[in-house]
């Protein structure tokens, strides 16, 4: 490609934006839900909060959740390479199974906490809501370091529709009618990868005191890899699967101008594969092996929001939790049941001082009672000024394998829940409509942390409550928006994340070795953005992110030393143009194009697994009655 091709988009696109009516994609002060349980401005919650849009990702040319995530202040994604490949987030400087994920309600990680991002897709997403800190007084176990959560679009307004195509580097395809995407991946053998979806939901209003939404997800993903742990390629043949389906519905009905009751009830269901085989015939150092593994969790909360003088609002929810694994990695199906009560308080918004206070106590079937809470206050300075504190503490119960793991590996049964306590401060500046700048310092203590014991005493188990570590950090950010068609978003995050005390392995080389970091997680991070558009011809986005030098572990070396990972900076350039505006019945047509790792820059987020280089998509869009 010409050195005046790569450039033409940037020369015709703002001209032919330029003039033309501001689009309304950035919300400086949205409303946020996951935060209190409550519908709240983002200006009345005394914790931080990142709301992301369905319109920015679309506008960006996003197509998974992880991507948008980058943006978010002390959220470190880490993807191991291609499409399809092991996908983590580490929030604040937690573990990446300290973030509780959720789609409508409905919970998504594997009981323990775990969750792998690849194959979460922006599709139907109506928006993002990142909640930073714990929030296990209102979520339970996971919500150490925080909360993702996604909410899908509903049936409402006027019909509408899309069908959207695009393909690009690395084979890569998609079709957007719901949403099917694949791509023969980063290496010459084994690097495939498909992942479809289906998802929708529907919102009723039977009565004017009356509200029911029942939302609707399957995924079905296959991801061929023929790399092993250590980066090098052994097979032809390895690969995973994840597929399944996951239902919510919330309910609620105000009995009342001050009480109203809320339901929501969750299932989710999954099924969990993995296969290698031989190479051929003369293949002597691989081992056949296959698995598969389905994991269930059944939920229902339920809760009473009381409105009290003076518009502060009071809590009182209890919530009851099945959590079942069957398949071929235990031995025998496992199951546990949790349930919890909780409380709180939030005062009204419009205070000079709001004040939000939480508890909850759970009853865990494996490990017992385990008490949380949660207090934070926001106090208004002066106009557009406010400073804010928060403290609370959260919980991460043991997954089913480190509780019942049987045979090589064996499981402990009397693990206690891994459990933090944490505190932020911070300052805020708003000028409405126009920029928000915010700071926020925040320190975690994680205690009671599962290690692994490669050899313990005969007969006794390879897992145990040993180690402890710190995050204490700065997040710096501003959102600035100088006029309707133009916005600005900056952040910086300073992170320090040690080990205070080991784990079994206390060398310096370890995962959990005292006075080392934690691994993967960057000392400085940045990000910047750009966006430019109209509501009736298109956008123009361009993303620069920086990640600092950070530890990891070299496992092609038999000690599996530390080693550490070069910074990188990745700028991404994303546009889209609308050719022809719907009439009618007459469709719109729009074209569109998204280019990560613009300046093509070698990298890597794990040791010995090469990130994607310049990668280009292009596609087009027929869409019907708006979008």
């Amino acid at each position: 490609m010409s050195l005046a091709l790569r450039a033409l988009p940037f020369l015709i696109l703002p001209a032919a934006l330029a003039g033309q009516a501001p689009t309304d994609t950035v919300e400086l002060n949205p409303i946020v839900v996951t935060a209190t349980r409550i519908p709240t401005p983002a200006d009345g919650v005394p914790v931080a909060v990142t709301v992301i849009r369905g319109t920015e990702l679309r506008e960006r040319g996003l197509r998974t959740v992880a991507e948008a995530l980058r943006s978010v202040p002390a959220a470190s994604v880490v993807t191991t390479n291609a499409y399809g490949s092991q996908t983590s987030l580490f929030l604040r400087g937690g573990q990446s199974n300290y973030v509780k994920v959720l789609i409508d309600g409905v919970p998504q990680n594997a009981p323990g906490g775990a969750y792998d991002f690849a194959n979460l897709t922006t599709d139907n997403i109506e928006r993002i809501e990142v909640v930073r800190g714990p929030v296990s007084v209102l979520y339970g176990s996971d919500a150490v370091t925080g909360v993702v959560q996604i909410f899908t679009r509903d049936g409402g307004g006027p019909t509408q529709g899309r069908v959207a195509a695009s393909g690009g580097t690395y084979g890569s395809g998609a079709l957007d009618a719901t949403i099917s995407f694949s791509s023969d991946g980063l290496d010459s053998i084994n690097n495939q990868f498909r992942n479809e979806v289906l998802s929708g939901r529907v919102r009723l209003h039977p009565d004017r005191r009356t509200d029911a939404a029942l939302s609707v997800r399957y995924g079905d993903a296959l991801y061929h890899f023929p790399r092993d742990y250590r980066g090098v390629v052994v097979s032809n043949n390895q690969h995973q699967l994840e597929r399944g389906p996951s239902v919510g519905l919330d309910l609620g009905h105000a009995f009342s101008d001050r009480v109203e009751g809320r339901l929501t009830a969750a299932w989710h269901r999954a099924n969990y594969q993995y296969a290698i085989g031989k190479n051929g015939p003369a293949d002597t150092m691989t081992f056949p092996y296959a698995s598969s593994d389905w994991i269930t969790r059944v939920g229902v909360d339920a809760r009473a929001n009381v409105r009290l003088p003076a518009r502060d609002v009071l809590t009182v929810g209890t919530a009851l939790e099945r959590e079942a694994m069957a398949g071929t990695t235990l031995d025998g199906s496992r199951s546990r049941t949790n349930g919890a009560i909780y409380l709180q308080g939030v005062t009204s918004p419009e205070r000079p001082v709001d004040v939000t206070i939480g508890a909850r106590l759970e009853d865990n079937e494996r490990f017992g009672t385990y008490a949380t809470y949660r207090a934070g206050v926001s106090v208004r300075l002066a106009e557009g000024v406010r400073a804010i504190a928060s403290l609370g503490t959260g919980f991460k119960e043991p997954s089913f394998f480190e509780n019942f793991a049987t045979g090589f590996v064996r499981g402990n049964p009397d693990l206690r829940p891994e459990h933090s306590r944490s505190w932020e401060a911070g300052l805020e500046y708003r000028v409405p409509g126009r920029a928000v700048l915010r700071g926020t310092y925040f320190g975690q203590r994680f205690v009671d942390m599962i290690d692994y014991n490669a050899t313990p005493v005969s007969g006794e188990s390879n897992y145990s409550n040993v180690a402890r570590a710190s995050a204490d950090g700065l997040e710096l950010g501003a959102r600035l928006m100088p006029e309707g068609r133009f916005t600005v978003g900056a952040s910086y995050t300073y992170l320090s994340a040690t080990v205070t005390r080991s784990g079994f392995d206390s060398s310096s080389g370890a995962l959990l070795a005292a006075g080392q970091s934690l691994v993967r997680r960057p000392k400085h991070s940045a990000w910047l953005d750009f966006a430019y558009g109209s509501a009736h011809r298109g956008t123009v986005s361009l993303a620069m992110a920086y990640v600092g030098e950070r530890q990891d572990r070299d496992f092609s070396v038999p000690s599996s030393p530390r080693v550490p990972l070069p910074s990188y900076v990745r700028v991404d350039f994303a546009a889209e143009l609308d050719v022809l505006l719907p009439q009618g019945s007459a469709p719109g047509v729009a074209i569109s194009g998204r280019v990560e790792n613009l300046l093509d820059h070698p990298y890597e987020e794990v040791k010995n697994f090469p990130a994607r280089r310049r990668t280009i998509f292009v596609g087009g869009e027929l869409h019907f009655g708006g979008r």
